[in-house]
């Protein structure tokens, strides 16, 4: 099946549909038999620091939603590396179907070896929303796709960081959303191979509970300090998105670089 948005043809498998990402008119590829994008991914979009021009990176890119995302704040050339070849083939498919070529390139292969091809410190910024969590016995319950967006299956947390920072210039930034549970580690890690924490928002589904996600920005080789940004609250006392939720997710408004 082929489905057209304006007047662009791109053919649709079966089991996949195309949802809305509700801002700037974009459209994403989107199937139920792998794993979909969420909250976190359009928080780590908005959140990320990128520049206004020059190469941008999402690592575990998905079906490609952050770097579609990102040609909203900025005019860098952007890329995305996803393993799994069927999310890599979704992405390259939804970029076309956005009219996104000359913008977004997506590589399907192993972050791990990108280095070898794309060369060292080549990125001014990278993007990641990583697996969050270590392998257990849980991650046999699902089906391959699933299982590798959630656990350390493709790639450990560490090994993120070590791309991270063979891949980022001296002074680039790298953005990540993870779980708090694993604050501990990321901040460990990024430290042990030069990447300085430099910002870090916590994320709360409501203001009386505790945080369900974080944001953290690194730079390579920057000088030890971190900012805690206010928290950010998803819903408020009426169930309803909070206006800074509303506004990341259907505000229109381009971004200025930070």
């Amino acid at each position: 099946m082929t489905h057209s948005i304006n007047n662009i043809p791109v053919p649709l498998h079966e089991a996949e549909r195309i949802d809305d990402l509700l801002t700037h008119d974009l459209r994403i590829i989107q199937s139920d038999e792998v794993f979909s994008f969420s909250m976190d991914a359009v928080l780590l979009a908005r959140f990320a620091g990128v520049p206004p021009r020059g190469r941008v990176l999402d690592l575990c890119t998905g079906n490609g939603v952050i770097p579609m995302l990102l040609t909203t704040r900025t005019k860098a050339s952007i890329e995305g590396i996803e393993l799994q070849p069927r999310l890599a083939d979704m992405a390259r498919r939804s970029v076309s179907l956005n009219g996104l070529e000359e913008r977004v390139k997506i590589h399907e292969g192993d972050l791990r070896e990108l280095h070898l091809t794309a060369g060292y410190g080549v990125y001014d910024a990278i993007t990641v929303n990583p697996p969050y969590m270590p392998l257990n016995g849980s991650d046999l319950k699902l089906n391959s796709h699933q299982a590798m967006a959630r656990h350390e299956i493709g790639c450990t947390l560490e090994e993120v960081i070590q791309a991270c920072v063979r891949l980022v210039r001296t002074g680039g930034k790298v953005s990540m959303v993870h779980k708090p549970q694993r604050l501990a580690d990321i901040i460990s890690l990024m430290r042990k191979h030069r990447l300085e924490p430099k910002l870090i928002r916590f994320v709360h589904p409501r203001a009386h509970l505790e945080a369900n996600m974080v944001l953290i920005e690194a730079a390579r080789d920057g000088r030890p300090e971190v900012r805690l940004q206010p928290p950010l609250i998803v819903y408020n006392e009426d169930n309803q998105y909070c206006p800074e939720i509303m506004d990341i997710y259907y505000g229109n408004k381009e971004d200025t670089s930070q």
